[in-house]
């Protein structure tokens, strides 16, 4: 039982831990795209469509290193650029249907893999865990700034 720690060594703990949980439903799924393909793929499948400008401000890098990660994805079939109405001197990016399809089957492995591991658990295990949920909420929505976004597939 952690409840006796103090908030400075809860946070060590809980941020081990969902970094480990993170890495782990990382590896359950396929290579067929980096993190951040992956990332930006999520980030238009949320927001898009989006300039590269835009897209580069949602995931925190610079449009020129943006660019070839763009380029990849539209290389496979998962984004692609068209003309903006608004500005036809401008692009905006969106996921295709392959891309969607793509984040659809690589959430359904992550949640197929986590199911797998909650079943493996006791009952009591698993109710501590849904108990927490609430809590875990609240303190995202503690950590969230303004306009900052899930990133999260």
């Amino acid at each position: 039982m952690r409840s006796n720690e103090s908030p400075p060594e809860l946070a060590a703990a809980l941020r081990v831990t969902i970094g480990r949980l993170a890495r782990s439903l990382r590896r359950n799924r396929s290579a067929a795209v980096t993190p951040s393909q992956l990332s930006a793929l999520v980030t238009l499948d949320r927001h898009g469509p989006l300039r590269l400008a835009d897209l580069a401000g949602h995931e925190g890098v610079r449009p020129s290193t943006l660019t070839r990660i763009v380029q990849r994805l539209e290389a496979r079939g998962l984004a692609r650029r068209r003309a903006d109405p608004a500005d036809a001197r401008a692009a905006l990016l969106e996921p295709t249907a392959a891309g969607r399809r793509l984040l659809g089957g690589l959430r359904a492995e992550r949640s197929a893999a986590l199911a797998a591991a909650l079943a493996a658990l006791d009952a009591s295990d698993r109710g501590a865990i849904a108990a927490a949920l609430p809590a875990l909420d609240r303190l995202l929505e503690g950590l969230r700034e303004p306009g900052a976004e899930d990133r999260a597939a």
